[in-house]
């Protein structure tokens, strides 16, 4: 595994095992050579002038359509994240999944996708990569004989979602991973909602991970990005290829406001957690409210798997809820809804937003998917921020309180 920190120059690290908390901060960077300047430089350049064709052929930058500086300080720090052998940033989370199907699948393989999953990945699947020749099958990902079941010689992926969006199932990572190489299929996980604060796939024998980094990687609502993280760096170096192809790498201003903002992700979910526990904990007990969905509670389906495969007894940001009642219920709650909280797509960001999946995030979804996952017209999905709770319980009771 490459590198993370340097250790050159004056100061040395005391200790090359350093802590999620330090290397949020520290990991893949170093103070700028000519100036000391220490925060990464925004290298806003489209090319890179070498000295001879020699210079040129050793693969360095040269072109920021497939390597920037700032860039590439963004992956390393990616690839320390989330125990990686290499990792590789996007234009989006959306253009890291293109890439990452691109990549290994071909006309006549075959993918088992969580049937859970976001509904833009299940439109990719069918309209784009279907028609192309790849046929899926969207399977419960909950559900482990189901996926063995589902498995054909022509298996090429493994596609889960951990947790899914926006109904926050899980997957036994590990055994979903041994089932894939035992028929040499590849494990991708995107692990958008959970962070590598709450869950690290590649230690579960996850090959790929996938990040949408606009979410809890920028935690601002400032950013549109993705990464791909792999456990190989032959998958990565495939990658990189498939990349370069499609034109689809980040640019480097993302990078440098992600590098920023990763600096207190540990501080930010772990504020994320609380909060979401103890909204979940009073919503369970809510006369207006069916149905809550937050893998910390105790009458969570799997909230064994939940407690064995998180880390520092952190559950993550995201929750759900069912209203009980009339049809309109939902737009009532909306349109009654208090601050803090805001309506909104987004999800991991400081500020705490409500959404509604059914014509957001799954609103690519026809009723029957939509019916067969859960996702009824009471469902909310809610994304906890960084503010007090009590605030953000009390402005939750006035709200239902309207309905």
């Amino acid at each position: 595994m490459p590198n993370r920190l340097s250790f050159s120059g004056p100061h040395k690290w005391a200790t090359k095992h350093l802590q999620v908390a330090t290397e949020m901060v520290h990991a893949g960077v170093e103070p700028e050579p000519h100036t000391g300047a220490i925060l990464t430089p925004i290298f806003q350049s489209s090319v890179f002038v070498q000295a001879s064709i020699e210079t040129y052929l050793e693969k360095g930058h040269s072109y920021s359509g497939s390597k920037n500086p700032t860039v590439a300080v963004l992956e390393a720090k990616v690839a320390a994240l989330e125990k990686a052998a290499v990792a590789y940033c996007f234009g989006s989370g959306m253009a890291a999944i293109v890439t990452t199907m691109a990549t290994f699948l071909r006309h006549g393989d075959h993918c088992i996708l969580s049937n859970g999953c976001y509904g833009t990945t299940q439109e990719l699947a069918r309209d784009l990569f279907g028609e192309l020749g790849v046929t899926f099958s969207f399977v419960d990902f909950t559900n482990l004989a189901a996926i063995e079941a589902a498995i054909q010689a022509n298996t090429k992926l493994i596609f889960s979602e951990y947790p899914t969006n926006p109904t926050l199932a899980l997957t036994d990572l590990a055994t979903v991973s041994r089932l894939a190489h035992q028929v040499g299929a590849k494990h991708v996980c995107d692990s958008t909602l959970a962070s590598p604060m709450v869950v690290c796939p590649l230690e579960f024998d996850v090959d790929i991970v996938i990040q949408s980094t606009t979410k809890y990687y920028d935690g601002h609502n400032i950013t549109i990005g993705g990464a791909v993280a792999c456990a190989s760096e032959k998958d990565g170096n495939q990658i990189f290829t498939y990349r370069n192809r499609h034109g689809s790498i980040m640019s480097p201003m993302v990078a440098f406001f992600t590098l920023q903002s990763i600096k207190t992700m540990h501080l930010r979910i772990r504020e994320q957690s609380k909060n979401a526990t103890q909204i979940a904990t009073f919503l369970a007990s809510h006369p207006k409210i069916e149905k809550v969905g937050y893998p910390g509670l105790l009458c969570f389906p799997q909230k064994g798997l939940a407690d064995r495969q998180h880390k520092n007894g952190l559950h993550g940001g995201m929750l759900y809820f069912v209203l009980k009642g009339v049809a309109d219920a939902s737009s009532k709650f909306i349109q009654s809804l208090r601050r803090p909280w805001s309506f909104g797509a987004n999800l991991g960001g400081v500020e705490s937003l409500i959404s509604y999946p059914i014509v957001m995030s799954n609103g690519t979804m026809d009723a029957t998917q939509l019916q067969s996952i859960g996702i009824t017209k009471g469902f909310i999905r809610v994304s906890c921020g960084i503010e007090d709770g009590q605030d953000l319980i009390y402005a939750l009771d006035a709200t239902l309180n309207e309905v």
